[in-house]
Order: structure tokens, then sequence, then C-alpha cells
């Protein structure tokens, strides 16, 4: 069964800041290989850490909307670890999105 999920992952873009529409249509596409239908991307801009706990001070942040079976965040987290333009990287699980009934218009007098 598949289920709705969220990626948010923070791209190291240092010295690549105009190849950043080519790294994001990359990682969709890498989403769909793995079998992951993807239902939304969010392009968030670039972003200051709040506090530095690394070598980067800033990172590009992108969030994934989309469906897919439970073991496969396994697959892709490990996948992107490897990754070197992928800085970090959180999922979380959403709830299903309900399809909203048609308003029913009332009727003028």
């Amino acid at each position: 069964m598949k289920n709705r999920y969220e990626a948010l992952l923070v791209l190291n873009t240092q010295g690549k800041e105009d190849t950043v529409k080519g790294i994001v249509d990359r990682l969709e596409s890498e989403f769909q290989k793995e079998g992951a239908e993807v239902e939304q991307v969010q392009k968030m801009d670039k972003r200051q850490f709040s506090y530095v706990a690394g070598p980067l001070d800033s990172g590009y942040y992108v969030n994934f909307v989309f469906h897919a079976d439970p073991q496969l965040i396994t697959k892709l987290r490990s996948k992107f670890k490897l990754d070197p333009e992928v800085y970090r990287q959180n999922y979380q699980r959403l709830p299903e999105k309900k399809e909203k009934a048609p308003k029913k218009l009332a009727k003028a007098k």
C-alpha cells in the first residue's frame, strides 16, 4: 500500500547556484525511477542555517510530496546519502489527501 510522504531536502549548491533547476529535476527523476509518484515539488529558495553544524552555513531547500511504499523511504535515504549535492534530508508521513465534496450553491431568491 502506498502512503503519502513529504521529503525535505537541503541541497549543497555552493558554486552551483545557476544549476539548481537541473539538480531539482534530477532528484525528481530519481524519485520517479525508484517508483515514487511525485505529487508536488516546492522550491523554497536558499536559506541561512540557524546554527552551523557542518561545513556549510546555508542551503537550498526543496520539498517533495509523493506517494510511495514504506520500504522505499529507506532506499531513498541511503541513495541520497551518497549524493554530494544532498546536504540534509528529512522524511515525514503525511495524512492522505481528502477529496473535498463540491459545495452546493445557495439558490438566489
